[in-house]
């Protein structure tokens, strides 16, 4: 029996974004055909490794990101436009997922960044999948900005956050919406408050550690530096949730798939596990209340 179509749409939220993984892993569990797909920062991303058929290898390395590595992969940078490069990260990731032309992928794949110099969307479905990921996850003030031609692009989550109406349809799919920015309560893997509470310590360790080099050794400046981290994660994920339930509103999904704003900030990448486990939980909630999918 033919399975059921699916045209997948992920929406950014940086580290939360890792849950498209487990999304897509349940859905693929469940019998569903992926056959086309969208996305907006994070989202672009993991679902550009999907396409090219390397996610397992993703979710891998994902795995082994500790909050030191994360922590040696922040490339710093002198520009006024952002403070990390992005390039030791994109570098890690050629070593297991070759680039390709986007044309020339298994599926349909859009991602999308934002011209900032003429304030509009820019929706990458042909050439390099490589340069469309790394236009859509250049974060305003944070990962420096893309120069393409004239253009000079940014993370596609400050126009479009749920980029639904840029995913390829096809007759009688199904449209998925994964939205990993929700204002909803936290379901996660459990975890002992001693575990919990030295993870935090240490991250944020780092994080000082980090603002040192910045702006030197200053406890006033890195109480502030600290501040400056947890204000970008609110303002980006408010801005970007709001966006999103706008573009719901106009093209609505026939599934949403939500997981929680709350689960970290958006720079928390050393949860890679818990974050997968908690898209799987919340797709595996969506899915159930249609039945499950159509199996060979």
């Amino acid at each position: 029996m033919e399975k059921q179509k699916v045209s997948l749409v992920l929406s950014g939220g940086g580290a939360r974004g890792i849950a498209h993984i487990g999304v897509i892993e349940e859905l693929e569990q469940q019998g569903y055909a992926i056959t086309s797909i969208a996305g907006t920062s994070m989202g672009a991303l993991v679902g550009g490794v999907y396409a090219v058929g390397k996610m397992s290898e993703l979710k891998k390395w994902l795995y082994t990101l500790d909050k030191l590595k994360v922590f040696n992969l922040i490339d710093l940078t002198i520009s006024g436009q952002g403070f990390i490069k992005g390039d030791k990260v994109f570098k890690k990731m050629r070593e297991f997922i070759q680039d390709q032309n986007i044309e020339d992928l298994a599926i349909p794949y859009a991602a999308v960044a934002v011209d900032i110099l003429e304030n509009k969307e820019v929706v990458f479905t042909k050439g390099s999948i490589y340069d469309a990921i790394r236009a859509s996850v250049a974060i305003p003030t944070v990962i420096t900005p893309v120069k393409k031609g004239k253009k000079l692009l940014i993370d596609g989550g400050v126009l479009n956050n749920m980029p639904i109406n840029h995913v390829t349809r096809t007759p009688s799919d199904l449209l998925i919406a994964v939205d990993v920015n929700a204002d909803i309560k936290v379901v996660q893997p459990q975890v002992s408050e001693e575990e919990k509470k030295s993870m935090v310590d240490k991250y944020h360790k780092m994080i000082v550690n980090f603002y040192k080099q910045l702006q030197g050794d200053n406890r006033e400046e890195k109480e502030k530096s600290l501040g400056y981290f947890d204000l970008i994660n609110k303002v980006i994920g408010l801005m970007t949730h709001r966006i999103a339930m706008q573009n719901m509103e106009k093209n609505p999904p026939d599934i949403l798939i939500r997981t929680s704003r709350h689960a970290c900030t958006t720079f928390d990448f050393y949860m890679a596990d818990q974050l997968v486990e908690m898209g799987r939980a919340a797709a595996r909630e969506a899915l159930g209340s249609i039945g499950e999918g159509t199996r060979d």
